[in-house]
């Protein structure tokens, strides 16, 4: 007997970029900037909140929706931060990472052949979270370099088919922000519209220069129609965990929840239990885009002689950079440059046009500045092979 022919559901699907560049990275013992996490611990205060809680006991399923103090502790931030209220027993649900949000939002709300709007550059996991769906991606292009959104190619891109457009800001891979006058642009566009909205704001703790957050949650227009996913796996600094909240009106919430709980029912007790007291103190959030606004100042300062030209980071741990006036690389396609890098100079960045449905060339390379300032100086030191911004350099 034969077995049955597979049909993939994703066949477009192959190994993504992230894990190509880190086992390039690995095989030529490079600096890997490519993929999104730090290389420095967490705070020992929540390693010991976790260990007290599971020697207290926390070692079994909690609520569905979430342990009840987090949800508690979630909601009371965003009250804090924005002055919007979302009701801890019916509005906020704590998931396994911000990635299963995502998906469990996307299945909560979009059927076959209803059509998503994705802004790209954009995170690897929406179009095919929207596919498992039976969705249809509709990819529409940021503005080149300036990676603001183009209201006009978001209008014409909608159809009597649009049921969801996906934002993420502060954004990656490009590190800008969305301002409250976007987000009300956007409001005016999907006004009447039966158009949900799945906010990806996963950096929101990652806003420099003094500005604050502005999250989707403050526009009330907005609100009602949004999911609001965000992630303490960025926040605290503990990626591996996989603990992520999503916060969306009681109705969207209802359906969201028929969802979560038959994909991984609940999240890790102990980890929230941990995270839940540990979240009585705000400092740590308050204070995380000081630190991270220094990291991204002292790598932009140590590449700031060299021949690349850095794009505004203002949010994100991401910078992206401009090659195209480097001697060394100009000539080279975003895949081939990051390879380049990676062997010759031993430094691994992330291509931009691998964030793209369609791999869309514009010599631009992205690094991950969430790493420890010798790794980062070691960065820099490596990557002055490339000249100066007026010196000229030969491959």
């Amino acid at each position: 007997m034969t077995a049955p022919i597979l049909q993939s559901k994703l066949p477009r699907v192959g190994t993504n970029v992230f894990s190509v560049m880190s086992a390039m990275a690995a095989e030529h013992k490079a600096i890997n900037l490519g993929q999104g996490f730090p290389d420095f611990d967490c705070d020992p205060r929540l390693i010991n909140a976790v260990t007290a809680a599971m020697q207290a006991g926390h070692n079994q399923y909690p609520l569905m929706p979430g342990v009840a103090l987090l949800r508690q502790r979630v909601a009371a931030k965003v009250a804090a931060l924005h002055g919007v209220q979302y009701d801890a027993n019916t509005e906020v649900t704590i998931t396994s990472g911000a990635t299963q949000g995502i998906l469990s939002a996307i299945l909560a709300v979009v059927r076959a052949g209803d059509e998503v709007i994705v802004l790209e550059p954009s995170y690897d996991s929406y179009a095919p979270n929207i596919e498992l769906a039976g969705g249809v991606v509709v990819p529409v292009a940021l503005r080149s370099e300036t990676f603001a959104p183009d209201f006009d190619a978001i209008s014409a891109a909608m159809t009597a088919k649009t049921r969801a457009i996906i934002v993420n800001s502060p954004h990656n891979p490009s590190g800008r922000v969305w301002s409250a006058a976007q987000w009300d642009t956007l409001a005016d566009l999907i006004a009447g519209r039966d158009i949900w909205l799945f906010s990806d704001e996963v950096y929101e703790h990652m806003v420099f220069d003094g500005a604050g957050h502005q999250s989707a949650a403050l526009n009330s227009r907005l609100r009602e129609r949004a999911f609001i996913i965000s992630s303490f796996g960025k926040t605290f600094h503990v990626t591996g965990w996989k603990i992520g909240t999503v916060c969306a009106p009681a109705p969207l919430t209802l359906e969201f929840r028929k969802v979560h709980q038959y994909t991984v029912f609940t999240a890790n007790s102990a980890m929230q239990h941990g995270i839940a007291e540990y979240l009585g103190d705000p400092q740590p959030y308050l204070t995380l885009p000081a630190f991270y606004q220094a990291k991204r100042d002292r790598f932009a300062a140590g590449l700031a002689a060299m021949p690349l030209r850095l794009l505004p980071c203002e949010g994100s741990y991401f910078q992206c950079v401009s090659y195209e006036d480097a001697p060394l690389l100009r000539d080279l396609t975003e895949s081939e440059c990051s390879a380049w890098l990676t062997r010759e100079i031993g430094v691994t960045p992330i291509p931009l046009s691998a964030f793209y449905s369609i791999p869309t060339e514009q010599k631009v390379i992205r690094f991950c500045f969430a790493k420890r300032d010798d790794t980062l100086d070691a960065a820099v030191q490596r990557l002055a092979k490339l000249g100066s911004r007026d010196g000229v350099a030969s491959r």
